[in-house]
């Protein structure tokens, strides 16, 4: 079980550099959570995600509709989510920023891309892998990570498991070509300075789990029947840190073009539009040779036959057939892919 910690004992952020996280139960408003839930799952209902005559809100999937993070049938469903704004604004939350403000002692922000995990039923190939975020949003090391379920989130289902006491390595370890999200995975037992202490739980509507940008964690995959797993995956930082440039974007505009515009264009209040740009935050570039570096062992991994690494380039010939990448991938599995 992971271990809890509460407001009242939390005293600062000793605790975060002892274990790597803190674990918080109900710390955002169930009632809140549950009525994005339902905005959520209407919208993907729509999508055709969802089987047709169930309650939207029981997230039951539609077996032909699986999909993933780089499909792009995937993105067109997700960018309307995205859309949402009680979607956005849940990241704006006072029980959340007074939290990370009291740990940190600091004003506090969410950085602009908030991001939705979307995860189909026994699609467990391409279940989040083990690594760090720092290798995906970068910024700085002491960016912290708020994710919560968007409902209740037992182990079956595919919550998140930590690796206490990982972030102590100080440095962003070597990733490697992984099928699932992000595409990049760590190997603890390359570090053997890392305990093998995972750390998770049966999650409720309203946990909160916090953890900074070197800590190691994973998915774990969702094993149920029919059920979808919905959960809020969204990053804070120091109101004058730096912040990398892509995590001024949207959520997956890099594989399907959604500007801020686009986002807000039904929102009822401009109250949290562009709300970071009076901050004046410093922008660092990307660090692009992790992704680049996993891209390079796909391929030499498609071209001795690996399955797993043909699948992940034939999503990059589908999404973007005319990059340097895509062209790249089609040579190795051909250009005409099917989805």
């Amino acid at each position: 079980m992971m271990r809890g910690t509460t407001l009242k004992n939390c005293g600062g952020d000793w605790r975060l550099a002892d274990d790597g996280y803190l674990f918080f139960r109900r710390l955002l408003d169930p009632l809140r959570l549950l009525n994005l839930r339902r905005e959520m799952l209407t919208v993907m209902h729509a999508g055709g995600w969802l089987v047709e005559g169930t309650d939207p809100v029981d997230g039951i999937a539609k077996a032909a509709a699986r999909s993933t993070e780089g499909d792009p049938e995937y993105t067109d469903v997700y960018h309307q989510v995205y859309r949402l704004q009680s979607f956005h604004e849940i990241a704006h939350c006072r029980e959340v920023l007074d939290l990370l403000e009291r740990i940190r002692g600091v004003p506090m922000i969410p950085q602009p891309q908030k991001i939705a995990r979307l995860w189909f039923p026994k699609f467990t190939e391409h279940t989040t892998p083990i690594h760090q975020d720092f290798v995906h949003f970068q910024g700085t090391w002491d960016n912290l990570t708020c994710w919560s379920p968007v409902g209740d989130c037992p182990r079956e289902l595919g919550g998140l498991a930590v690796l206490r006491g990982s972030h102590q390595v100080n440095r962003v370890l070597d990733h490697h070509f992984s099928l699932g999200a992000g595409s990049l995975h760590v190997d603890p037992a390359a570090h053997g300075e890392l305990a093998d202490e995972w750390q998770t739980t049966d999650y409720e509507v309203g946990d909160t789990l916090i953890f900074p940008a070197l800590t190691i964690h994973k998915a774990l995959p969702n094993v149920t029947e029919d059920r979808l797993r919905i959960s809020l995956d969204n990053r804070y930082q120091r109101v004058g840190d730096p912040i990398a440039e892509h995590m001024l974007n949207p959520h997956l505009s890099s594989m399907s073009k959604l500007s801020w515009a686009d986002v807000y264009a039904d929102w009822s209040s401009d109250e949290f539009q562009y709300y970071w740009k009076p901050h004046n935050i410093p922008v660092l570039p990307k660090i692009t040779k992790y992704l680049e570096q996993a891209f390079e062992e796909a391929i030499q991994l498609a071209r001795s036959g690996d399955e797993r690494a043909k699948l992940h380039l034939r999503r990059i010939v589908l999404r973007d057939p005319d990059s340097t990448q895509g062209k790249m991938a089609a040579s190795v599995v051909g250009r005409q892919v099917q989805p």
